[in-house]
C-alpha cells in the first residue's frame, strides 16, 4: 500500500499579500521549508491529505500561485476547504483550477488503498464558548456535507473497509465534550480522523491519540514542523 500523509494549514500567500511571519518567527520563510520537507519525504505514489486553510487568496486568480505550489509537490493531493479558503467557490471552478494530481473532498469519498476517506470542513460547535448566533446554522450545514460524504462511501465501497475522516475544525477539544461530528463519525465506522485549524497556544487543547475508539491526528503545519505527517494506517486497520 502506498503511504498516506497529512498536513493542514499551509497558509500559503505566494503573491505576498499575507506574509505569515507577522504571526511569529516560526512562520518565517515557511513555504520554502515546507516544500523541502515535503519533497524529501513524499513519493509520487503516496497520497497527501490537506485538511484546509491552504491559501490566503481571495479568489482563484489570487490563489493560483499557491495551488501551483501544491501541484508541484510529489504525490496525489486530496484537498479540503478551511475557514480561510475564500478562493474555494463552486466545485466546477475549483476542479478546473486545480493542478494535476489534486482533487477536492466535497460531499464525496475516496479510496486510499484498503481505506476509504470521507470528510467535510466542519465548523465551530454551537456550544463552543466563542460561538455566535450564526454558527449553529453553519455547523448544521457542515454536518449535512459530512453525511453526504459518508453516504457516497456507503454507495461505492464496502462498509467493512476501514474509514478515515478528514476535517478542518477539531471534532473535540481537551476539556470539552465531543461535538456531534464525533458521534456521526463513530456511527459511520470511521477509525481515525485528521484535522488542523488550531494555532499557537491552542495547540495545547488539540486532542491527539485514541479516544473512545477514534484515533485523532492533529496536523496543523506549525504543530508538526511544517512537514507532512505519515499516518500509521496499517497499525489501525
Amino acid at each position: 500500500m502506498s503511504r498516506v500523509f497529512a498536513l493542514a494549514d499551509l497558509h500559503l500567500s505566494l503573491n505576498g499579500d499575507k506574509p505569515m511571519d507577522v504571526f511569529g518567527d516560526l512562520w518565517i520563510d515557511h513555504p520554502r521549508r515546507m516544500a523541502a520537507a515535503w519533497d524529501a519525504t513524499v513519493a509520487s505514489a503516496d497520497t497527501v491529505l490537506l485538511p484546509g486553510d491552504l491559501s490566503w487568496g481571495r479568489n482563484l486568480e489570487e490563489a493560483g500561485p499557491d495551488l501551483e505550489w501544491i501541484g508541484a509537490r510529489p504525490g496525489r493531493k486530496l484537498l479540503l476547504r478551511g475557514n480561510h479558503d475564500s478562493w474555494w467557490g463552486s466545485m466546477n471552478k475549483v476542479r478546473s483550477a486545480l493542478p494535476p494530481d489534486c482533487e477536492p473532498l466535497h460531499q464525496n469519498a475516496f479510496e486510499l488503498g484498503r481505506w476509504v476517506l470521507v470528510g467535510a470542513r466542519g465548523w465551530l460547535a454551537p456550544d463552543d464558548p466563542y460561538a455566535g448566533p450564526s454558527d449553529a446554522k453553519v455547523f448544521e450545514r457542515e454536518l449535512g456535507r459530512l453525511k453526504r460524504s459518508i453516504e457516497d462511501a456507503d454507495r461505492r465501497f464496502d462498509r467493512d473497509r476501514p474509514r478515515l475522516a478528514m476535517v478542518h475544525y477539531p471534532p473535540r477539544l481537551e476539556g470539552r465534550e465531543p461535538t456531534d461530528v464525533v458521534s456521526l463519525l463513530r456511527d459511520a465506522g470511521v477509525r481515525a480522523v485528521v484535522y488542523g485549524h488550531l494555532h499557537g497556544e491552542d495547540h495545547a487543547i488539540a486532542v491527539r491519540g485514541e479516544r473512545d475508539g477514534l484515533h485523532y491526528f492533529f496536523v496543523a503545519a506549525d504543530a508538526v514542523e511544517f512537514a507532512p505527517v505519515e499516518l500509521p494506517l496499517e497499525d489501525l486497520a
